[in-house]
């Protein structure tokens, strides 16, 4: 049902939303050039990888030792205007088509910080990732990661299709209030570096 649910909405969407990505496309082409859709591998269900798609918010600017410059620098103004709605992530819709990605479910975070997961905390792989989920819609990168991960795990642990509207509802909200966006002093939210002890 969760699956038949993602797909059919995932394709509404996406013939509803076609002109705001094709406009947001245009606008990303004109301000920073190609490529518009920026791809990253993150890990899935099982931990298996896939490539995450979002639409571009930084340039490729680099300092004079040849390394990128930090994200904020590189943030556009563009780019925070599509991060305060969102819509960055609308691309993600094709991750839910070719079932990489679910309407919601944990978020994928980088490769890198699987061998850093507790053991609970890997249970958030036991489902597919979300565009949207649990943490989220209680705080999204305000809360600490600890915080965010007991989320997700209790999410895989309590799951249902009436969950998954809530959570959808909930995510309308946010986005329209632009809740959460950011924790304080970072472009989006501190690395993860490990837990202070694990369980």
């Amino acid at each position: 049902m969760k699956r038949v649910f993602d797909v059919s909405a995932a394709l509404a969407m996406l013939v509803f939303l076609s002109p705001l990505m094709i406009a947001v496309a245009v606008m990303i082409k004109m301000k920073m050039g190609s490529p518009v859709v920026f791809s990253q591998r993150r890990p899935g269900y099982k931990g298996g990888p896939f490539d995450l798609h979002k639409f571009r918010t930084m340039t490729d600017v680099r300092g004079e030792d040849g390394e990128l410059l930090p994200d904020e620098e590189r943030l556009t103004d563009l780019g925070i205007m599509l991060r305060k709605y969102s819509l960055d992530e609308l691309p993600q819709l094709i991750n839910v088509l070719r079932g990489e990605l679910s309407l919601v479910g944990p978020r994928p975070l980088l490769p890198q910080y699987m061998e850093l997961y507790s053991r609970r905390q890997m249970k958030r792989h036991d489902v597919r990732p979300g565009i949207t989920g649990w943490a989220q819609v209680n705080g999204r990168n305000r809360l600490s990661w600890e915080e965010k991960f007991e989320m997700d795990v209790w999410y895989v642990e309590n799951r249902s299709f009436w969950l998954d509207i809530k959570i959808i509802a909930m995510t309308a909200g946010k986005v329209l209030k632009s809740e959460g966006i950011s924790q304080e002093g970072e472009s989006t939210a501190r690395a993860f570096t490990g837990n202070t002890q694990d369980d």
